[in-house]
């Protein structure tokens, strides 16, 4: 039976990919898996009467898996598992590396007179790993689950904040530099990720001058 996904269409774009980190998350997983998916795109601002029917929260990614839908990246990714090659498990000790660079860059995004402290720290906490271990990426050679989850983050927090706050990535965190390049360079990266003018676009109602 065929997956199928329903992700965010594109702002002001209904049949354009959109921007929802969360819902690239699900997408790049499926393409390092090699599974063959049916996209849905949806647009939040006039969402579907089937797509509320099977999903009345309304809220993307949603997959269809075994014949149901199922929400939320966190538990899509690890039904995914279910599907052994290649695993894409993180080791325990390293699936928490990175957590607070989104909830950091939101908030230094969204606030008003916000301050880059918390998330140069936790830029700076990645950059530690990152020095410390084998990459290029979090848990070694391999790409894996952490990787996949932080991608579409590091992306948004590097379009939105230079966009909207002229703000950028130190140039001294080379291994953050370096870890982020890699992640893009990455095939199912460049298939699955939004236009830049679609993640200002997603944003730019919730920043504040």
């Amino acid at each position: 039976m065929a997956l199928e996904v329903c992700v965010k269409a594109a702002v002001g774009a209904p049949d354009v990919l959109g921007d929802c980190p969360f819902s690239q998350r699900v997408l790049l997983t499926l393409e390092e898996k090699s599974l063959p998916y049916k996209m849905h795109l949806i647009n939040l601002s006039d969402k579907p009467k089937w797509f509320l029917d099977i999903n009345p929260g309304g809220k993307v990614p949603v997959l269809k898996i075994d014949g149901k839908w199922v929400p939320d990246s966190d538990v899509i990714v690890s039904l995914l598992e279910k599907y052994p090659e290649p695993s894409l498990k993180t080791p325990p000790k390293f699936a928490s590396v990175g957590s607070k660079i989104m909830s950091t860059f939101v908030a230094f995004l969204t606030t008003k007179d916000s301050s880059d402290g918390p998330l140069l720290h936790e830029l700076q906490a990645l950059e530690n790993h990152l020095k410390s271990h084998d990459g290029p990426f979090i848990a070694g050679e391999k790409v894996s689950a952490v990787d996949l989850s932080l991608a579409p983050k590091l992306y948004h927090l590097e379009v939105a904040l230079g966009h909207f706050k002229s703000w950028s990535i130190p140039g001294s965190l080379t291994h953050v530099h370096n870890y982020m390049h890699a992640l893009f360079s990455l095939h199912s990266f460049e298939k699955t990720k939004a236009e830049e003018k679609y993640v200002i676009a997603g944003w730019a109602p919730k920043v504040h001058y």
